[in-house]
């Protein structure tokens, strides 16, 4: 591929395609694509319409990004760059583009129009658009509503009885484009929303004749048996072939509760296993039917509103017949048709019931390019008004990527042996620690085949199979020796007095007695003291931090990070009953988690907030998900609601403020009703502009 180098800085450099005048949607798509995928490139940005590329990456002394990205450009054809298709059907691009054309034809047939077109003509051309308004408004007074509409037909039939064609052209065609603004971005913001939260599988379990083996997720077929253990996303969709358990459907059906799954159930891709273990095959592969659903979901979804939101649509109509009764006073103290109009043509509806819908879709648009995820306009505001806020400790204050530092043997085998029988148990489910003992066994080489029968996960607790026709389990000291009654081998009691302390501890029993512990350094984020305290600056009351590790390791962390209180030894049902207590005592809680375990309290605060890495069920029934590199970004969600809130408020004032001149000018004489229609339209789509832009002034 050849290119030219057009401008250049530190870390940004923008090219231009020499071979290629004008790339269409899927061209642009397809180097989208391979950017994204290139080392070294951080961001980058195709202009389709310009054959230009933006590419922002890391600087360094030697500049090997800059050479490795312009020797990947080099290297670049489209007919040799293979792209998932659904990345290609849902990138966004041809909907934008689409929108753009129509937005531009849209102004040059109106202004075209005016300047050619002879009068009888627009006189005709206005006529039949106006009585789309006019339908409109008198349906709703068939209905008994007095809302926006009947004041839009108002205006447009006044003016068109008067013989103002170019006043009701104007007008018509201004509430044209603030539909067309408010259309494409409602859409764009649903496409993006609907894009963040769809499938992100990349292996999956199959069962084959001989045992269970891990695949990528792009080589299924039609007709594999994919198997999906508790608290684990199903990936396509299928009819159940064995098992039994209940399926979370809540993003595709919106069912607050789970549904019971038996042979011959058909299940959907995008659901999640809450309980049980599943055996489904295959009916078809591709995410495709899946997005469409998020997407119908999510605009079907009264989540989408925030209170501020709803508060201004129903201020809207509530205002309409104030403006009507105006109008009357107006002609009835001075029979002025055109004072009377100056009150008609101006009114607070149309602006407060288009940019504070716009607002809410700008910034959750927003929060995903900060690796947020929101799932509707009202949690942000729930954001703005927490007073409370519960932290998880292991993967959220503590790192997500702890490391097994030891394993002590307790039954005389060695201890690269136990490593391997845990990882093969712990590989199944996605925690943190699990995830420790798989890297810690594949660091060391040790293959761990499948030699269990069938992996049983007890939420909060741990892990039970059988090897070798021996009940093996592995998991908190709660449940090997208090729940499975496992006990220590004789002459290793001082051993296990002696336990590292400054380690969370992995217990592992077989046959009812402790075969080994293994010891997880579990550091804390070097951010989290400091997201603590800004945290507590912000409003937050109280900060929360719950476990399930022991009183001693929680004390010490919850010291460090400056939380309010703690509470040690948790189990799943303990932290969502604190969540309800702080809720009853009328305080907004922001519950932030990772786990299966997590997940009640998820659901029953007024935000749940999850780890982006952490188990699907924790990220299906949270409101909102964060990307696991950094808690910084809880303090970027905190910024951007409350920016969200102070721009609908300050909308508040804006509308009011400049609308209430308008009419004052008008019956004052000062402007014309055709001026003042103008200008209020104008502003409408200002302050709707204005709403679209960027909360947050800086980047992450």
């Amino acid at each position: 591929m050849r290119f030219q180098i057009k401008h250049e800085r530190d870390g940004r450099i923008r090219i231009h395609l020499m071979d290629i005048k004008k790339m269409s949607c899927r061209q642009a798509d397809t180097l989208q694509y391979y950017l994204e995928n290139t080392a070294g490139a951080d961001k980058a940005k195709v202009y389709e319409s310009t054959s230009d590329v933006a590419i922002c990456f890391a600087t360094d002394p030697d500049k090997k990004n800059r050479e490795r990205i312009l020797h990947s450009m080099q290297k670049f054809h489209f007919e040799e760059c293979r792209v998932p298709d659904d990345y290609l059907a849902h990138s966004g691009r041809e909907m934008n583009s689409t929108y753009r054309e129509n937005l531009v034809m849209m102004v040059l047939r109106h202004y075209a129009g005016r300047l050619l077109l002879p009068v009888p003509v627009r006189l005709c051309i206005n006529a039949l658009r106006a009585t789309r308004y006019i339908r409109e408004g008198l349906a709703c007074l068939r209905e008994g509503r007095l809302e926006v509409p009947v004041l839009d037909a108002t205006a447009i039939t006044v003016s068109m009885l008067r013989g103002n064609t170019n006043t009701a052209g104007s007008v018509m065609f201004l509430l044209r484009i603030g539909e067309l603004l408010e259309e494409w971005t409602h859409k764009k913001s649903v496409s993006d929303l609907a894009r963040i939260m769809s499938l992100n599988v990349d292996k999956v379990w199959i069962r084959t004749e001989e045992t269970e083996v891990q695949v990528p997720y792009s080589k299924v077929k039609p007709g594999d048996r994919v198997i999906v253990h508790m608290g684990n996303v199903i990936p396509f969709d299928g009819t159940v072939c064995e098992g039994e358990g209940l399926v979370n459907q809540a993003s595709l059906t919106g069912e607050s509760l789970p549904v019971r799954k038996t042979v011959e159930s058909t299940v959907y891709a995008g659901t999640v296993v809450e309980e049980g273990r599943l055996i489904i095959k295959v009916k078809k592969t591709g995410g495709s039917s899946t997005f469409e659903n998020i997407v119908r979901m999510i605009e079907e979804s009264e989540k989408m509103k925030s209170g501020l939101e709803s508060e201004a649509e129903h201020l809207a109509d509530r205002l309409v017949p104030y403006t009507l009764a105006g109008t009357g006073l107006v002609w009835l103290f001075t029979r002025n048709i055109t004072k009377t109009l100056a009150v008609l043509m101006v009114d607070f509806s149309c602006a407060l019931k288009l940019a504070m819908p716009i607002s809410v879709l700008s910034a959750i648009r927003e929060a995903g390019h900060h690796q947020i995820t929101v799932k509707g306009g009202r949690f942000l505001e729930a954001v703005a008004q927490a007073d409370t806020i519960v932290f998880d400790k292991t993967g959220t204050l503590t790192r997500a990527t702890p490391t097994v530092c030891d394993v002590i043997s307790f039954n005389g085998h060695e201890s690269d042996e136990l490593l391997r029988i845990a990882a093969c148990l712990e590989e199944h489910f996605p925690h943190s620690i699990a995830n420790a003992v798989v890297e810690a066994a594949s660091k060391k080489g040790l293959l761990h085949e499948e030699m269990h029968s069938r992996v049983e996960y007890i939420v909060a607790h741990g892990i039970a199979t059988t090897i070798d026709k021996k009940r093996a389990v592995i998991g908190s000291y709660h449940f090997v020796f208090e729940d499975e009654n496992a006990t220590i081998p004789e002459g290793k009691e001082e051993l296990f007095r002696t336990l590292p302390t400054d380690c969370s501890h992995l217990y592992l029993a077989i046959e009812g007695r402790l075969a080994a512990v293994i010891c997880i350094n579990d550091p804390l984020r070097e951010e989290a003291p400091e997201v603590v305290r800004v945290l507590k600056e912000a409003g937050f009351s109280k900060v929360v931090m719950m476990t399930g590790d022991s009183d001693r390791t929680a004390r010490t962390i919850a010291g460090i990070v400056g939380a309010h209180e703690y509470f040690a030894e948790v189990l799943p049902e303990d932290k969502a009953n604190y969540v309800e207590r702080e809720k009853q005592a009328g305080r907004t809680v922001i519950m932030i988690g990772d786990g299966i375990n997590d997940s009640p309290a998820l659901s029953a605060a007024d935000v749940g907030i999850a780890i982006g890495d952490g188990a699907e069920i924790a990220r299906e029934v949270a409101d909102i998900t964060i990307s696991a590199g950094s808690l910084y970004e809880i303090l970027t969600l905190k910024q951007l609601s409350d920016g969200l809130v102070d721009r609908i408020r300050r909308n508040y004032r804006s509308i009011v403020g400049f609308n209430g001149g308008l009419i004052i000018l008008g019956v004052a004489g000062i402007i014309q009703p055709t001026t003042s229609a103008l200008l209020h339209n104008l502003s409408t789509i200002l302050i709707s502009l204005r709403s679209m832009r960027n909360i947050l002034t800086w980047r992450p």
